[in-house]
């Protein structure tokens, strides 16, 4: 029996799995305050604080781009969640275009949540 290639094998050793996001940028904290305004219906913590959002990567032309990822593959919002950023991103003045992209790699994890998230859960 052969073993399907494992993708993470093909990465470079020592690469981040997420993208930097562009912190620098004068836009970056009112885009970070645009996510916390989406939240999870099933879970009462916004998704900036569970670890969605994995990047939050913005031009000098104000452009933005998202990678994201949700709680599971299944998630009963996965269709409608990006679009849900995507506006609260747009809404954020200054900002030009919003693209989000959602991906399951590397897989959301508890870990990624934030302390406050975590309190909020009961995991503190």
């Amino acid at each position: 029996m052969t073993q399907a290639p494992d993708p993470a094998a093909n990465a470079m050793e020592g690469a981040p799995l997420i993208a930097p996001s562009s912190t620098d940028h004068p836009l970056h904290e009112q885009a970070v305050e645009a996510c916390r305004s989406v939240y999870d219906p099933e879970i009462p913590v916004n998704i900036y604080d569970l670890g969605l959002i994995y990047t939050i990567d913005i031009t000098e032309e104000n452009d933005v781009s998202v990678i994201m990822t949700l709680t599971a593959p299944g998630c009963p919002v996965a269709g409608e969640m990006p679009g849900w950023v995507q506006e609260a991103i747009a809404g954020v003045g200054g900002v030009r275009n919003v693209g989000v992209e959602l991906v399951w790699s590397p897989p959301w994890g508890m870990e990624m949540m934030s302390d406050e998230a975590r309190l909020e859960l009961g995991f503190m």
